[in-house]
């Protein structure tokens, strides 16, 4: 193989090899979750410092989140790139919209302008619940 090139039997997918349904999962995932982190590992495994880094920031506010582990499908991993234009991972999505990898999460953390945003969407959750609670 050319340098910088992986050779087929690597495994590993590329953009171009990313099919339309797999980017559909991707948007509908982060339209459908109020706050989802697409990193490489689990919460209790992270599988690189930047996602640790990016799962800290998070859970310091308290919000419910959920993630995706890129490393359990090489199409989730390269369909996230594409799907946000965003070459790494970890990525932070928050209402649908990405906020971005782990520097801009640990800039707006340090900034303060992460809680805002975070906690609006954690009181919207919570009156949605308690909205469709049933009445007495």
């Amino acid at each position: 193989p050319l340098p910088g090139k992986r050779p087929e039997w690597a495994g590993e997918a590329t953009m171009s090899d990313v099919p339309q349904e797999m980017l559909d999962q991707i948007e509908e995932a982060v339209k459908k979750v109020p706050v989802l982190l697409f990193m490489k590992g689990t919460p209790t495994f992270p599988q690189c410092g930047f996602s640790a880094k990016t799962l800290q920031v998070l859970e310091s506010y308290g919000v419910p989140f959920r993630t995706v582990d890129v490393l359990a499908n090489p199409l989730v991993r390269e369909g996230v790139k594409q799907y946000a234009s965003w070459p790494t991972v970890p990525q932070l999505y928050v209402d649908g919209e990405f906020v971005g990898g782990c520097d801009i999460v640990c800039e707006m953390h340090e900034s303060g302008e992460l809680g805002p945003v975070l906690e609006n969407v954690a009181e919207r959750a919570s009156s949605d619940a308690e909205a469709s609670k049933p009445s007495d």
